[in-house]
C-alpha cells in the first residue's frame, strides 16, 4: 500500500479517484470510462512531476525519510552479485546499523559499505535506524583494509540520520571512530564512489563518504546537522527546522552547485519510493560509469586527485549564490 506525504495530498486524490476508476472498468459495469481514466491518469501524472519539480528542501527531507525509499540491502540484492556480509570490528563487537561485505558488481569483485535503517519496526530496531556506535565505523575501516590489500574498488551507500549519540557510544570513543573512518576512507589507493541515497547526515555520513567521486540521489539531503537540531541550536526552536532546512543548502542542486557532490542521480517521477527498482538502476549505472573514470588511475593518483576534492572545497564558493 502507498504512502502518501502530507504535501502529496492533492495527487492521492487524483490517483485514489484513477485507482476507483479502474476498478470500475474491471468489473465492466456500464458505459465505457476508458476515455475517462486516460484523461484522469494523465492529469495525476502530470500534478505529481509538477510536485516533484518545485519541491522545497523540507519537502525533499521528507521524501529522503520516506519509509518506502528502497535501503542498503535493496541495493544489494539488486545489484551486487554472491554478496557475503563480514560481521564485527575484532575490538568490540559487531554493530548492525552499518552492513558491508564483498561481492561482484557488474561482474567485478568489489567491496559495498552502507547504512542499513531497515523496513519495518523489527528490522528498524536491530539496526537502530541506521545510527552507528562506533563499532560500525571500526568494521567499516576493517572492509576498507582489506578492500585496499587486495586491490578491490569500494562502494559506500549513505543513509542515516547520524551516528548514534548514546552515552555508551560516547564512551566507547565516537568521535575517534568516525574520523579514523573518515581517514581510511581518505587514504584508500583503491577507486571509491559514495552515493547520498537518502539522508546523509553529520559524521555518521562523511566517515565513510570521503570518496574520489560522491553521487547523491536527486530528491536526497546532506547536511552537517539535522534541520530540527540546527533549529534547536541556532534558535533554540525546534520548530524552525523548516527555515533552518532552507538556510542549509543541503539539496543535490545546491551541493553539485558548491563543489560539495560530484553527481546527481535522477529519480523515477514522484521519487525513489514509487519505483524503487528503477532508482536502484540509476544508481548502479551512475556508479559503474564513475569507476570506470577511476580504473586506470595509480593508488598515487587516487589519493591526489580525493585529497585535492576535499582541500579545494569552499575555495571556489560564490557566496552570492
Amino acid at each position: 500500500m502507498r504512502s502518501y506525504l502530507d504535501f502529496e495530498k492533492p495527487v492521492a486524490e487524483l490517483e485514489t479517484k484513477v485507482e476507483e476508476l479502474r476498478a470500475l472498468a474491471e468489473k465492466g459495469e456500464g458505459v465505457s470510462i476508458g476515455e475517462e481514466l486516460s484523461k484522469l491518469e494523465a492529469k495525476a501524472a502530470k500534478a505529481l512531476a509538477d510536485l516533484y519539480a518545485a519541491l522545497t528542501p523540507w519537502q525533499k527531507i521528507q521524501v529522503a525519510r520516506h519509509p518506502q525509499r528502497p535501503h542498503f540491502s535493496d541495493y544489494v540484492k539488486q545489484l551486487v552479485a554472491e554478496f557475503t556480509p563480514l560481521a564485527g570490528d575484532r575490538l568490540f563487537g559487531e554493530d548492525s546499523a552499518i552492513v558491508g561485505g564483498f561481492g561482484r558488481f557488474k561482474g567485478e569483485p568489489v567491496c559495498i559499505i552502507g547504512q542499513e535503517k531497515g523496513s519495518d519496526t523489527a528490522s528498524r530496531l536491530h539496526h537502530n535506524f541506521g545510527m552507528a556506535r562506533p563499532e560500525g565505523y571500526r568494521k567499516a575501516v576493517r572492509l576498507m583494509e582489506l578492500a585496499d590489500r587486495f586491490g578491490l574498488p569500494v562502494i559506500s551507500l549513505v543513509d542515516t540520520a547520524g551516528a548514534f549519540p548514546g552515552i555508551d557510544a560516547e564512551e566507547r570513543g565516537q568521535a575517534e571512530a568516525i574520523a579514523r573512518s573518515t581517514d581510511a576512507s581518505l587514504s584508500l589507493g583503491v577507486p571509491n564512489v559514495a552515493v547520498v541515497v537518502g539522508e546523509g547526515g553529520s559524521g555518521g555520513a562523511i566517515a565513510i563518504a570521503a570518496a574520489n567521486k560522491v553521487l547523491m540521489l536527486e530528491h536526497a539531503v546532506y547536511t552537517v546537522a539535522s534541520p530540527e537540531a540546527s533549529a534547536s541550536i541556532l534558535w533554540r526552536d525546534s520548530a524552525k527546522a523548516q527555515d533552518a532546512a532552507t538556510s542549509m543548502k543541503i539539496t543535490a542542486q545546491d551541493l553539485l552547485k558548491f563543489g560539495i557532490i560530484d553527481v546527481i542521480v535522477a529519480e523515477p517521477a514522484g521519487g525513489a519510493h514509487r519505483d524503487p527498482a528503477a532508482a536502484i538502476a540509476s544508481v548502479g549505472e551512475a556508479v559503474s560509469s564513475e569507476l570506470s573514470r577511476l580504473t586506470n588511475l595509480s593508488r598515487e593518483q587516487l589519493r591526489a586527485q580525493r585529497a585535492d576534492k576535499f582541500l579545494t572545497m569552499g575555495r571556489k564558493i560564490d557566496v552570492k549564490a
